[in-house]
C-alpha cells in the first residue's frame, strides 16, 4: 500500500511563507480527529487537482540568547536532590563543592587551552562547559543568577582600573 502524504497543498506561484499562518484543511481535520476529504477538480470530472508535498515545518527552537543561562539554572536547580544515576547535574551536586570546583577548574583550563591554540569552535564548546559548571557551582552555593547580573550591572560603565582601585587593599599582595 503506497504511503499517503501528510500534508498536500495545491501548487501555487509566488513567494512561500516559511511557516504557515494556519493549518490547511487536511491538517485541521486531522487535528480535530476527523478524516480529511480531498476535493476533486471542478474542471475535469474524475481527475484530482495536482498537489505538492510540503514538509511540515519543525517548531522553532528558542532563539539563542542569554536567557538560556536562566533556563539552565532552573534545570540544574531542579536536579538537586534527584537520582544521581539519572542526571549529571544531580551527580555533581551530590559529590559536593570540592568536586564541582574541580570540574569547573578543569573546564576553565580546557577553555584557556583552546583560546590560546586559536581553536574557535572548540573554544565555543569549552565555554559552554565552563558556564554549565559555573551554574552548578552557583546552585551548590545558593547563589542566584540575579545576584551576578546585578553585580555586572553595578560594574557596567565603570573603568576596570577605577573599579579595581576601589577594592580594599590586600596586605599580602605586596
Amino acid at each position: 500500500m503506497p504511503k499517503t502524504p501528510k500534508t498536500l497543498r495545491p501548487k501555487t506561484r509566488g513567494p512561500k511563507s516559511p511557516t504557515p499562518k494556519s493549518l490547511d484543511k487536511t491538517d485541521g481535520a486531522k487535528a480535530a480527529g476527523k478524516k480529511a476529504s480531498a476535493k476533486k477538480s471542478a474542471t475535469t470530472p474524475g481527475k484530482s487537482t495536482k498537489h505538492t508535498i510540503v514538509p511540515t515545518p519543525l517548531p522553532a527552537a528558542p532563539q539563542a540568547t542569554s536567557d538560556v543561562l536562566d533556563r539552565l539554572f532552573a534545570v540544574v536547580t531542579a536536579r538537586r536532590g534527584t537520582d544521581p544515576s539519572l542526571s549529571h547535574s544531580a551527580r555533581l551536586l551530590a559529590r559536593g563543592r570540592r568536586k564541582i570546583a574541580q570540574k569547573f577548574g578543569e573546564e576553565a583550563v580546557e577553555c584557556l587551552i583552546e583560546a590560546v591554540a586559536g581553536n574557535r569552535d572548540e573554544l565555543v564548546g569549552e565555554s559552554a562547559d565552563v558556564l554549565y559548571h559555573l551554574i552548578v557551582m552557583w546552585v551548590d552555593a545558593a547563589v542566584q543568577p540575579e545576584e551576578i547580573w546585578a553585580e555586572l550591572q553595578r560594574r557596567e560603565g565603570v573603568s576596570g582600573i577605577a573599579e579595581k582601585a576601589a577594592r580594599p587593599h590586600d596586605p599580602l599582595a605586596g
